[in-house]
């Protein structure tokens, strides 16, 4: 098996652009939002166990209202780690399943929203932050989700602070620049990935 990457980012930040391109390059790529989309899916325990906690963010048909429960983590802090204790682990299982796709070189890139938040870092051989300004973040998601800035705020503080996370990167991508710059770094970081170990474990 090849090197476990971890790859996150602010909202904005462009993370899933360096995803994107990671994949293009020939990486194989896990994206954790997909996965926690699954573990939380109807009739999983996942999303029966957040409908214990919280009986309002569930429809009667079964299904999640993700609007309502991103009210609810998104404004409390022991709410919201209430919500990662719950969906990680069903997540970080989906992840170990899904690595077996991987041929026995391929640089493996999860990219994780939560990687710090939920200790997913410590899975990983090496972690990328993708770092952006911050009001060139906030302009991007608004633009693309049509959130207010007090919405995409609100989001933002419920992320890991930018130098936190730095001091527990490995590598940090600056996507203050231009789009051909950005895919530029994440090439010339992917040829460096390629030559770290394959994992061990």
């Amino acid at each position: 098996m090849g090197p476990r990457i971890g790859l996150t980012g602010g909202i904005g930040s462009g993370k899933s652009e360096v995803g994107k391109v990671f994949a293009e390059l020939g990486a194989y790529l896990i994206d954790a939002d997909v996965l926690a989309r699954e573990a939380v899916a109807p009739g999983t325990p996942g999303l029966r166990q957040i409908c214990q906690r919280w009986p309002r963010v569930c429809r009667a048909d079964g299904t999640l209202d993700r609007e309502a429960l991103a009210g609810v983590v998104f404004t409390n802090p022991h709410e919201r780690a209430d919500l990662i204790a719950i969906v990680h682990p069903y997540v970080r299982e989906l992840m170990i399943e899904r690595r077996r796709g991987a041929k026995p070189d391929q640089v493996i890139v999860h990219e994780v929203p939560l990687l710090f938040e939920a200790g997913s870092y410590r899975d990983m051989d090496a972690n990328i932050l993708v770092v952006a300004p911050r009001e060139r973040r906030i302009e991007r998601v608004m633009k693309r989700t049509g959130w207010s800035h007090e919405q995409v705020v609100q989001r933002m503080a419920a992320q890991i602070h930018p130098e936190d996370a730095s001091k527990l990167a490995d590598y940090v991508i600056d996507n203050s620049g231009s789009l051909d710059d950005l895919r530029e770094k994440t090439k010339e970081l992917y040829e460096h990935l390629r030559t770290l170990p394959a994992a061990t474990r």
